[in-house]
């Protein structure tokens, strides 16, 4: 385990610099001027702006831009944002909370639904419910977020008038917390639950059918006892490291449902930074997600091999 876990960090810190060279270079020749609002400002001279632009390093060659951001980076230092002036860890880390709070519950409400749906579907293979189900699990899986949240909108805020379809972030009361955060949370919710559904109902269905399920049942042992400690102890740990995949997704998703809903989290920190070409904001969460996603893929191979005594890996 030791020498297969010292290999897989070698790896991810070869494709974490390779992510981080094609973003910046992409950000970078993407066209756009961070200091754009400068420029139209007549009241700055024009000695001015570009004393600003060599300050700022922005006409640099790429390779020149990239290592300073990149030494920065590795000391804790994630520069300045270009629109907000403000140090780029503050920026994000006042964001940070509302995006954890939305995805988290979202990651909850997805297991939560898709643990019990998963296994009474497979318990009750071709039955009216399982038909449900999977048509839900289809339906959520093949729907992308920003048409569900469109929905949402349109039926509870517009129709029925339940919920506020703006984030207010100076809203303090717990019940208005609830009201306004509700539906961004079940967007990303159904959308996890979905795709977990699938994955439980397909792993139910495939211990359902084992001799030792069978044998338990055969010693008499209650319909329920065997479902619960026998076949579902060992159906969910394939789909704990699905679980563990689907956090990175999560804040992927959220940067979709953020800009629908106007949450003032993450994802509309990087849809607000990519529209101004703001490069050290866009960098530091595109290459938080990748580091998620790289550390993540890491702990779900960890989680099989911990709860399934048959992997090894050497």
């Amino acid at each position: 385990m030791a020498q297969y876990l010292i290999r897989r960090g070698l790896i991810s810190i070869v494709t974490l610099i390779a992510i981080s060279i094609v973003v910046y270079t992409i950000l970078a020749l993407a066209p756009g001027d961070p200091l754009a609002g400068f420029s139209a400002n007549p009241n700055i001279p024009p000695a001015l702006r570009q004393q600003i632009r060599e300050t700022m390093g922005i006409d640099d060659p790429i390779h020149i831009q990239y290592l300073r951001w990149a030494g920065a980076y590795i000391q804790g230092d994630w520069l300045q944002s270009y629109t907000s002036k403000l140090p780029v860890r503050d920026y994000i880390f006042q964001r940070l909370p509302v995006t954890i709070m939305i995805s988290g519950s979202a990651l909850l409400v997805g297991i939560l639904i898709a643990i019990p749906v998963g296994v009474i579907s497979a318990i009750k293979q071709y039955s009216l419910f399982d038909q449900f189900a999977s048509t839900f699990a289809f339906f959520g899986f093949s729907i992308p977020t920003f048409f569900t949240g469109i929905l949402f909108i349109l039926l509870f805020s517009v129709n029925l008038d339940w919920f506020p379809f703006i984030y207010n972030s100076q809203v303090t009361g717990f019940w208005d917390m609830f009201k306004q955060s509700i539906m961004p949370i079940m967007v990303l919710g159904l959308a996890g639950a979905a795709q977990l559904t699938r994955f439980v109902r397909a792993s139910m269905l495939e211990t359902i059918s084992q001799d030792y399920v069978r044998t338990a049942r055969a010693k008499g042992l209650r319909e329920q006892t065997v479902v619960i400690l026998h076949a579902m102890r060992n159906a969910l740990i394939p789909v704990i490291t699905i679980i563990a995949l689907q956090v990175p997704e999560l804040f992927g998703g959220a940067v979709i449902t953020e800009q629908i809903f106007r949450v003032p989290g993450i994802g509309r920190a990087l849809i607000d930074g990519i529209y101004s070409k703001d490069v050290p904001v866009v960098m530091a969460i595109t290459f938080g997600i990748a580091i998620l996603v790289v550390v993540f893929n890491v702990v779900a191979d960890v989680l099989y091999a911990v709860l399934d005594p048959r992997i090894r890996y050497n």
